[in-house]
C-alpha cells in the first residue's frame, strides 16, 4: 500500500512533528510505501489562482504531482492542529489546490456543479490527527467540534473515502511527557489498526 502523509504545522519542535514522524515510521515498519509532505518545510504555496480552478486547467508540477500522489494513495494521514476550528492556511490552501475535481471528485453527466459529485479518491481509510489547546467537552459543547464535520463530511465522504477516523489530543500547552508518551502509543495503535502490517504473500 502507498501512504499519503501530510502534516501543516511550522513549528518543527511541535507535537504534531512527532505525531507525523511516528505515523511515518510505524506506516514504513508495517510494510508500507510513503509519500510524506510537511507542507511548511517545502513552502507549499497555499494560494489558489483563478486559472486553476477549471477541471482542465494546466497545473504547476508540484501541484500536479501532489494531485498524482492523492489520487493514486491507498491511505491517507493528514496531521494538523486545531487553529479556531480550522486546519491552518497553509492547509487548507492545498486542499483548494489538490482536492480538486477530476482528482478527488467529478460532477455527474448534466450537472453543472449544483448537485452531490462523485468520489474519486482510491484510498479505503483516512486518518485525522489533530492537537488543541481546548478541552473535548468544550471543543464539543460550545464549538461544535468544526474539524470533525470539515474532513468527514465534506472532503472525504464527499470524495469517496469510505473509512475515516480522527483523533484530538489536548490540552497539549499543559501535557506532561507521559501524556505525550501515550497519546504517541495510540497515534501507532490507529495506524496498526487502518494499515496493518503488509502481506507479502498476498
Amino acid at each position: 500500500m502507498k501512504i499519503s502523509i501530510i502534516l501543516a504545522h511550522p513549528d518543527k519542535n511541535s507535537f504534531n512533528h512527532a505525531i507525523a514522524s511516528t505515523v511515518a515510521a510505524e506506516v514504513v515498519q508495517n510494510g508500507h510505501g510513503v509519500h510524506f509532505h510537511d507542507l511548511y518545510a517545502e513552502g507549499f504555496d497555499p494560494v489558489l489562482p483563478g486559472k486553476e480552478i477549471p477541471s482542465e486547467a494546466a497545473l504547476p508540477q508540484s501541484v500536479e504531482n501532489h494531485c498524482n500522489e492523492i489520487s493514486s494513495a491507498d491511505g491517507i494521514v493528514i496531521v494538523h492542529p486545531n487553529w479556531w476550528g480550522q486546519p491552518p492556511a497553509i492547509l487548507k490552501g492545498w486542499i483548494d489546490r489538490v482536492i480538486r475535481p477530476g482528482v478527488a471528485y467529478n460532477f455527474l453527466e448534466d450537472d453543472s456543479g449544483e448537485g452531490v459529485p462523485a468520489g474519486l479518491l482510491k484510498a479505503r481509510s483516512a486518518i485525522v490527527f489533530n492537537t488543541s489547546n481546548t478541552t473535548a467537552d468544550r471543543e464539543q459543547s460550545v464549538f461544535g467540534d468544526p474539524l470533525e464535520l470539515i474532513w468527514k463530511k465534506c472532503i472525504f465522504e464527499l470524495c469517496g473515502v469510505k473509512t475515516f477516523y480522527r483523533e484530538m489530543f489536548g490540552v497539549v500547552v499543559t501535557s506532561t511527557f507521559e501524556q505525550r508518551r501515550q497519546w504517541l502509543d495510540k497515534v501507532r495503535n490507529t495506524v496498526n489498526h487502518h494499515f496493518p502490517v503488509q502481506d507479502n504473500k498476498a
